[in-house]
């Protein structure tokens, strides 16, 4: 008894070691692996009840989670002094493709927002998610915090230029978060608040100028938000039936596969934007909790890994990713709430999609690679 008990402790040990060197030589980090995996699994339950039972839509998205988790296995790999290299490279090819989009891209649902490559569609706005903050986070590498106006300014137009690309397809959605992505670089880097303050009042007086050049539906999302009733019927209806569906669903929810708005379809883009309130009418209060609770370990979990680098780019962009994260689900869930606009955020891996899941994990990459060789950085 006493052998086959030591013996059994051996192999215990020896499987922990072995998925120990597994994790190292894969230069990932275990805690965050296994909250993204668990937001992922809860997501494909999720997605199954709002596409209306459909496995295809399912296995779409598995696949699309598949890829990118490749992405982030070979980029957690990166050397981060190649990255760091690489960034103005990659900035610019981004900024050519946006043209290049805007030029001839493939138009689809009113936007023009995709190259079309023959076997798939690619959208390069989402890229520059990434290639903003790490082109902000290696202007600042070399250069005295907290950030000068000098600095201020070239930041400003390297955040700019590739926002108004984007803006115009039209993506404001897209957008808004390259540009979070970029101004979170910049606070991080030690922005003033009395600059803070100066700025956001530079982008209400931006808002109020570009009002007139909004289209028309961007103009209607904006006072369907500051009321929706005004419309119940057209722009308002997507956000009150979000709410009936949340506030249907009580605390423990009314089960899966058994909401009334989202199986009888009056819930709008139920399987994308608004599949936070499928969550909330199936699993309740409580569903929701179990959510948000797994996404504030996975950006916690983000933010101490970003802490833990020792360069500037790498704590800047570490610090970008791990934030705009949390950024994401924020938007989302306000916007489904009715507290935010409807600006077309999905919810991080668990809203059906494509390129903005391979995105997000690619991100996920790229932090883990400056966590796990933080002593090489500054070789």
């Amino acid at each position: 008894m006493i052998y086959e008990e030591v013996t059994a402790g051996s192999r215990a040990r020896r499987t922990l070691s072995g998925a120990a060197r597994l994790v190292l030589e894969l230069r990932i980090d275990g805690p965050l692996v296994v909250g993204l995996a668990l937001i992922a699994a809860y997501g494909l339950v999720v997605l199954y009840s709002a596409s209306g039972q459909s496995l295809a839509t399912v296995l779409r998205t598995a696949a699309r989670l598949l890829l990118g988790a490749i992405a982030m296995l070979l980029l957690a790999r990166v050397n981060p002094n190649f990255l760091r290299r690489s960034t103005p490279w990659l900035y610019v090819a981004g900024c050519v493709l946006l043209v290049i989009v805007a030029a001839v891209g493939h138009i689809g649902m009113g936007a023009q927002r995709w190259l079309d490559l023959g076997l798939f569609r690619f959208q390069p706005s989402e890229l520059m998610k990434l290639a903003v903050p790490m082109m902000c986070a290696w202007y600042m590498h070399e250069r005295p915090l907290p950030v000068s106006s000098s600095a201020l300014a070239v930041l400003s137009v390297l955040i700019v230029l590739p926002v108004g690309l984007v803006a115009v397809q039209p993506d404001l959605g897209t957008a808004a978060l390259i540009m979070i992505g970029g101004a979170l670089v910049i606070v991080l880097a030690g922005l003033r608040v009395r600059v803070m303050l100066a700025l956001l009042g530079l982008a209400a007086a931006a808002a109020w100028f570009g009002w007139s050049f909004m289209h028309d539906y961007q103009r209607r999302r904006v006072l369907t938000f500051l009321n929706p009733q005004t419309d119940p019927l057209g722009a308002g209806y997507h956000i009150i039936q979000s709410q009936i569906a949340i506030g249907s669903g009580g605390v423990f929810g009314k089960g899966w596969m058994n909401g009334s708005q989202a199986q009888l379809q009056f819930l709008p883009e139920r399987s994308t934007d608004f599949i936070f309130a499928v969550i909330g009418e199936e699993f309740g209060l409580l569903g929701l909790l179990l959510l948000l609770l797994l996404y504030m370990f996975v950006a916690g979990r983000a933010i101490y890994l970003a802490t833990q680098t020792q360069d500037t780019y790498a704590r800047l962009l570490g610090g970008s990713i791990a934030l705009t994260f949390f950024v994401y689900v924020f938007i989302n869930a306000g916007m489904v709430t009715g507290l935010l606009p409807v600006v077309g955020v999905p919810l991080p891996l668990v809203s059906y999609g494509g390129s903005s899941v391979v995105t997000l994990l690619a991100g996920f990459g790229i932090l883990m690679a400056l966590y796990s060789r933080r002593k090489l950085i500054g070789s």
